[in-house]
């Protein structure tokens, strides 16, 4: 069979809404840009709030890095607790651990309360040590997180095993807070629950031009445009066009992942039994799941587009020979790639350029949760105005210097690295 490129989630997904691109004027109280995990979560929270809501999508709900997902409802950020604190000073960094370490929480109860069907899991996730530092870093890990009360633990020995169905891991972390989900099916039901409760969804929308006009924005597309007093800028790694300064201030990384089709074998069902969704500690990590049907998704930094689908085989053959030998060779489906905001830091940035604007960036791979609560938070202070409902205060806006050439230089270590495990020089 020969490796489609089709994204998993579209296909699992297959009763997504597809709008009317926006055409003549339409006023609103807020202006949300960019239909994936973050604007959704703020155009639902505006809606419950009582406000009137307008979402711009370029292309449809979940086109971007939200529906290229690979569907890990984590808890927290990359990065350990303590440093978060360190880079943001404790305050600071203690508030953002508190909230992204309850952001799963909230995904469920959007979850179950608009009754999305995106197949959740709430076992938990797994965050696998590859070598005795990565073992090293996870106890530390632990530590941290069961220091502010969280329900995490390292698993070692058998009970490691019986977890990831491995033996090349020696220690994996078990996050209880978090699960794994469908993203697109995850944006698709949001998308529906913001028409539901009246907002106004327009698709092949992209914004050309956002101006202040006196007590107003104007946010203007090709075909139409909108008046609203307050505008959220939510489309991340995937904004275009120079109507904004965002896309300056992160650089664009990418994220592939290659989906089996569904294995039957009793050597498959042993492959995280439990129905969480794991990563390794490799500085370029491999991410490991299944669907509800019983595929295998590899995912690894780097853009997939960019390389041949024989090197991807050979890449997910590698992956999966190594972590999971009893298998039988496993024939691929299809490959997708997704598009992430990095900043140098790998900390996300919050920014209000304008009275009445807001916008984000720099979620570094971690969307399903974090925009779920950046989402709501913008939500909360554009109605009541209250910086405290942030999980961090706003920044300025500071273009980035070199961003072309952070992308290319992360793109060559990551297919550098692709390189070495398809050769088995590394793993």
């Amino acid at each position: 069979m020969p490796l489609r490129e089709e994204c998993l989630w579209e296909k699992l997904t297959p009763q997504r809404p597809d709008n009317t691109a926006l055409r003549g004027e339409v006023k609103v109280d807020v202006c949300v840009i960019g239909a994936g995990f973050t604007g959704l979560s703020a155009a639902l929270h505006l809606l419950e709030k009582g406000k009137s809501v307008c979402v711009l999508e370029a292309h449809r709900a979940g086109h971007g890095g939200s529906g290229r997902n690979v569907g890990l409802v984590n808890a927290g950020m990359w990065i350990a607790p303590d440093e978060i604190e360190a880079g943001f000073g404790e305050a600071v960094g203690s508030q953002l651990n508190r909230m992204l370490g309850a952001a799963p929480a909230l995904v469920f109860s959007l979850v179950d309360k608009y009754n999305i069907d995106c197949q959740l899991r709430r076992e938990g996730t797994l965050h696998m040590a590859h070598n005795a530092k990565g073992e090293a870093d996870l106890r530390s890990r632990e530590e941290q997180w069961k220091r502010r009360g969280a329900p995490v633990e390292l698993l070692t020995g058998k009970a490691c095993e019986q977890a990831t169905g491995t033996q090349k891991i020696a220690a994996a972390l078990l996050d209880r807070r978090a699960g794994t989900l469908n993203p697109m099916a995850y944006v698709t039901g949001l998308a529906k629950a913001v028409a539901g409760l009246g907002g106004q969804m327009f698709d092949h929308s992209p914004v050309t031009r956002l101006e202040r006009q006196g007590q107003q924005w104007s946010v203007q597309t090709e075909q139409g445009s909108v008046l609203a007093e307050q505008v959220v800028i939510a489309s991340n790694a995937y904004t275009e066009g120079d109507w904004t300064e965002l896309k300056r201030n992160f650089f664009p990384g990418y994220y592939y992942q290659v989906a089996s089709v569904p294995l039957t074998e009793d050597a498959a069902q042993e492959i995280l039994p439990g129905g969480q969704g794991s990563w390794d500690t490799r500085q370029v990590l491999s991410s490991i799941r299944r669907d509800k049907d019983g595929r295998l998704l590899l995912g690894s930094l780097g853009n997939g587009n960019q390389k041949p689908t024989w090197f991807l085989k050979a890449w997910a053959d590698r992956v999966q020979q190594h972590y999971f030998p009893n298998l039988k060779p496993v024939e691929w489906e299809c490959t997708w790639t997704g598009r992430i905001a990095f900043t140098p830091d790998h900390l996300m940035r919050l920014f209000e350029p304008a009275p009445g604007l807001v916008a984000v960036t720099g979620y570094n791979g971690r969307g399903v949760t974090t925009g779920t609560v950046v989402g709501k938070a913008f939500a909360d202070y554009l109605c009541n105005g209250n910086p405290q409902a942030l999980p961090i205060p706003f920044a300025p806006m500071q273009p980035l210097a070199g961003v072309g050439l952070r992308s290319c230089l992360y793109e060559a270590g990551f297919s550098l690295y692709h390189a070495g495990q398809c050769l088995r020089i590394v793993i």
